[in-house]
Protein backbone atom coordinates (compact mmCIF):
# COMPACT_ATOMS: atom_id res chain seq x y z
CA UNK A 1 0.00 0.00 0.00
CA UNK A 2 1.26 3.39 -1.22
CA UNK A 3 1.53 5.29 1.68
CA UNK A 4 1.13 8.84 0.16
CA UNK A 5 -2.10 7.66 -1.42
CA UNK A 6 -2.96 6.99 1.89
CA UNK A 7 -2.48 9.97 3.03
CA UNK A 8 -3.84 12.12 0.56
CA UNK A 9 -6.96 10.11 0.98
CA UNK A 10 -7.03 11.15 4.63
CA UNK A 11 -6.24 14.60 3.33
CA UNK A 12 -9.13 14.87 1.18
CA UNK A 13 -11.21 13.15 3.37
CA UNK A 14 -10.51 15.45 6.55
CA UNK A 15 -11.64 18.33 4.34
CA UNK A 16 -14.31 17.03 3.27
CA UNK A 17 -15.52 16.46 6.77
CA UNK A 18 -14.83 20.26 7.69
CA UNK A 19 -15.93 21.67 5.30
CA UNK A 20 -19.38 19.59 5.03
CA UNK A 21 -19.90 19.83 8.77
CA UNK A 22 -19.06 23.32 8.82
CA UNK A 23 -21.98 24.30 6.08
CA UNK A 24 -24.40 21.71 7.58
CA UNK A 25 -24.21 22.92 11.00
CA UNK A 26 -24.13 26.42 9.88
CA UNK A 27 -27.15 25.62 8.23
CA UNK A 28 -28.84 23.66 10.95
CA UNK A 29 -27.88 26.49 13.04
CA UNK A 30 -29.04 29.09 10.96
CA UNK A 31 -32.67 27.09 10.37
CA UNK A 32 -32.72 27.18 13.94
CA UNK A 33 -33.41 30.96 14.77
CA UNK A 34 -36.41 31.30 12.30
CA UNK A 35 -37.90 28.91 14.39
CA UNK A 36 -40.35 30.31 17.68
CA UNK A 37 -39.68 26.65 19.66
CA UNK A 38 -37.29 27.10 22.25
CA UNK A 39 -36.62 23.83 22.31
CA UNK A 40 -35.86 23.49 18.86
CA UNK A 41 -33.01 26.42 19.39
CA UNK A 42 -31.79 24.78 21.88
CA UNK A 43 -31.43 21.07 20.05
CA UNK A 44 -29.44 22.82 17.21
CA UNK A 45 -26.97 24.47 19.42
CA UNK A 46 -26.29 21.46 21.67
CA UNK A 47 -26.05 19.24 18.44
CA UNK A 48 -23.97 22.28 16.68
CA UNK A 49 -21.49 21.92 19.70
CA UNK A 50 -21.24 18.06 19.99
CA UNK A 51 -20.32 17.79 15.75
CA UNK A 52 -17.56 20.58 16.36
CA UNK A 53 -15.70 18.65 18.89
CA UNK A 54 -16.12 15.34 17.49
CA UNK A 55 -15.74 16.11 13.45
CA UNK A 56 -14.52 20.07 13.05
CA UNK A 57 -11.96 19.97 15.17
CA UNK A 58 -10.49 16.68 14.41
CA UNK A 59 -10.66 17.89 10.74
CA UNK A 60 -8.63 21.11 11.59
CA UNK A 61 -6.00 19.09 12.90
CA UNK A 62 -5.48 16.83 10.88
CA UNK A 63 -5.56 18.89 7.38
CA UNK A 64 -2.08 21.34 8.18
CA UNK A 65 -0.21 17.91 9.23
CA UNK A 66 -1.39 16.07 6.34
CA UNK A 67 -1.23 18.78 4.02
CA UNK A 68 2.28 19.68 5.16
CA UNK A 69 3.45 15.85 4.37
CA UNK A 70 1.98 15.54 1.45
CA UNK A 71 4.17 18.74 0.44
CA UNK A 72 6.98 17.68 1.36
CA UNK A 73 6.45 14.11 0.02
CA UNK A 74 5.70 15.56 -3.63
CA UNK A 75 8.65 17.73 -3.79
CA UNK A 76 7.07 20.91 -4.17
CA UNK A 77 8.29 23.91 -2.42
CA UNK A 78 6.90 25.21 0.84
CA UNK A 79 7.03 28.55 -0.72
CA UNK A 80 5.20 28.58 -3.88
CA UNK A 81 2.63 31.27 -4.32
CA UNK A 82 -0.70 29.07 -4.42
CA UNK A 83 0.62 27.25 -1.41
CA UNK A 84 1.26 30.62 0.65
CA UNK A 85 -2.34 31.72 -0.07
CA UNK A 86 -3.98 28.02 1.25
CA UNK A 87 -1.69 29.10 4.61
CA UNK A 88 -3.00 32.38 4.69
CA UNK A 89 -6.80 31.41 3.51
CA UNK A 90 -6.76 28.19 6.07
CA UNK A 91 -5.25 30.74 9.05
CA UNK A 92 -8.33 33.26 7.66
CA UNK A 93 -10.41 30.14 8.04
CA UNK A 94 -9.58 29.43 11.54
CA UNK A 95 -9.11 33.08 12.77
CA UNK A 96 -13.09 33.10 12.20
CA UNK A 97 -13.46 29.53 13.27
CA UNK A 98 -12.41 29.81 16.74
CA UNK A 99 -14.67 32.62 17.91
CA UNK A 100 -17.59 30.93 16.34
CA UNK A 101 -16.86 27.80 18.43
CA UNK A 102 -16.63 29.80 21.56
CA UNK A 103 -19.94 31.71 20.56
CA UNK A 104 -21.63 28.48 19.85
CA UNK A 105 -21.52 27.23 23.13
CA UNK A 106 -22.51 30.51 24.98
CA UNK A 107 -25.63 30.80 22.12
CA UNK A 108 -26.18 27.37 23.88
CA UNK A 109 -25.68 28.76 27.30
CA UNK A 110 -27.98 31.51 26.45
CA UNK A 111 -30.78 29.07 24.80
CA UNK A 112 -30.31 26.59 27.98
CA UNK A 113 -30.75 29.50 30.59
CA UNK A 114 -33.87 30.54 28.53
CA UNK A 115 -35.44 27.32 28.71
CA UNK A 116 -35.24 26.63 31.86
CA UNK A 117 -36.70 29.15 33.40
CA UNK A 118 -39.08 30.04 30.58
CA UNK A 119 -38.11 33.49 29.12
CA UNK A 120 -37.50 35.21 26.38
CA UNK A 121 -34.14 35.18 24.57
CA UNK A 122 -32.22 38.26 25.48
CA UNK A 123 -30.72 40.42 23.07
CA UNK A 124 -27.41 38.90 24.05
CA UNK A 125 -28.16 36.11 22.22
CA UNK A 126 -29.53 38.10 18.78
CA UNK A 127 -26.14 40.11 19.15
CA UNK A 128 -24.68 36.74 19.37
CA UNK A 129 -25.91 34.99 16.79
CA UNK A 130 -25.41 38.13 14.22
CA UNK A 131 -21.25 37.56 15.02
CA UNK A 132 -21.18 34.01 14.60
CA UNK A 133 -22.74 34.16 10.53
CA UNK A 134 -20.94 37.20 9.94
CA UNK A 135 -18.08 35.26 10.91
CA UNK A 136 -18.93 31.82 9.11
CA UNK A 137 -18.61 33.82 5.44
CA UNK A 138 -14.87 34.51 5.43
CA UNK A 139 -14.22 31.09 6.63
CA UNK A 140 -16.67 29.47 4.23
CA UNK A 141 -15.00 32.01 1.25
CA UNK A 142 -11.58 31.06 2.36
CA UNK A 143 -12.13 26.83 2.06
CA UNK A 144 -13.78 27.67 -0.98
CA UNK A 145 -11.15 28.83 -2.22
CA UNK A 146 -8.43 26.74 -0.88
CA UNK A 147 -10.28 24.06 -2.69
CA UNK A 148 -10.31 25.77 -5.94
CA UNK A 149 -6.38 26.25 -5.25
CA UNK A 150 -5.64 22.87 -4.38
CA UNK A 151 -7.24 21.59 -7.69
CA UNK A 152 -6.11 24.07 -9.66
CA UNK A 153 -2.52 24.49 -8.88
CA UNK A 154 -1.78 27.72 -10.57
CA UNK A 155 1.55 28.69 -11.47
Amino acid sequence: MDLYLVIKTIHILSSTVLFGTGLGTAFFMLMSKFSSDIQSKLYAAKTTVIADYLFTTPAVIIQPITGLWLVHQSGIAFDVLWLMWTYGLYMVAGICWVPVVFIQIRLRKIIQESFDTGTELPPSYYSLFRVWFLLGWPAFMALVAIFYLMVTKPS
